[in-house]
């Protein structure tokens, strides 16, 4: 399987509209694997139409589900022929907040699956005051895996991955805009989601900056035991890699250590 992060700048000179045109360029260019040459799997960064920091726009720049960036993404996946996670979009509810919500869709441009952030960052402001949290786990069924869907902050509570696992997970994607103040964590904290739940992790980050803030980049890709397998560096790239789903079984036959879970299995006695 072959899959491609597309590791962007968020440029605040750059229209919205103009940066959905570039990033569904973007995707097209990657199609093509009938002919061998494109990929399966094409991932996105977190909030690239707006930029994961710059709170003020969230609001501004929100849109319905199915609204421009659904529709372009869709026709995108559609054209290239590849499944597109579209990295995750200010979201307006007609009935509820603002949700940081990622799309998933098929090769048809079908949406496969929309994932409404759990875990918001920012303690007491950005995100976690603009915008709702979401409940629900989602996981996404390919021909060759089931895709973990999880963003940025959520990569810091293994207990959401765990579920993921337990609804059957077998690779865990990654949108994020994750500063670079804190890239180590990113790096860490990425292995330590694979090696934990013998699962490959596609983690796509950004570029450039978000509102002043500096972004770590480094998308990342990460087999069942740890390694790296390939890994960007701090500007605009295409990181692709070629991977073999089979090494999630095979993993977890030869060092079966998820057989061998207790806490959180069955509820706590009284």
């Amino acid at each position: 399987m072959r899959a491609s992060l597309i590791q962007i700048a968020v440029d605040e000179g750059e229209s919205v509209e103009s940066r959905r045109v570039r990033v569904a360029s973007l995707v097209r260019a990657q199609g093509g694997r009938a002919q061998g040459g494109g990929a399966d799997l094409v991932v996105l960064p977190e909030l690239w139409t707006t930029g994961a920091f710059a709170y003020e726009e969230f609001g501004r720049e929100a849109e319905p589900l199915e609204g421009p960036t659904y529709e372009a993404m869709a026709k995108a996946a559609s054209d290239a022929g590849v499944w597109l996670h579209a990295g995750s979009i200010p979201e307006r509810d007609p009935d509820g907040p603002l949700y940081n919500t990622s799309l998933v869709f098929s090769p048809s441009g079908e949406l496969a699956a929309a994932y409404r952030k759990i875990h918001r960052f920012g303690f007491d402001k950005g995100e976690a005051v603009l915008m709702g949290a979401g409940r629900e786990l989602v996981t996404v069924r390919l021909p060759e895996t089931v895709l973990g869907v999880a963003t940025c902050y959520d990569l810091r509570f293994p207990e959401l991955f765990r579920g993921l696992v337990d609804a059957g997970a077998e690779t865990l994607v990654v949108p994020a805009g994750w500063p670079e103040r804190r890239r180590g964590h990113w790096t860490l904290l990425a292995r330590a989601r694979a090696v934990e739940n013998q699962a490959f992790v596609l983690a796509c980050g950004t570029a450039g900056a978000h509102a002043g803030v500096p972004q770590a980049g480094h998308s990342i890709v990460v087999d069942p035991w740890g390694e790296v397998l390939a890994e960007a560096g701090a500007g605009e790239e295409i990181l692709t890699v070629d991977f073999d789903p089979g090494k999630v079984g095979v993993t977890r036959e030869q060092f079966p250590a998820l057989k061998d879970r207790v806490l959180g299995l069955e509820p706590p006695r009284r």
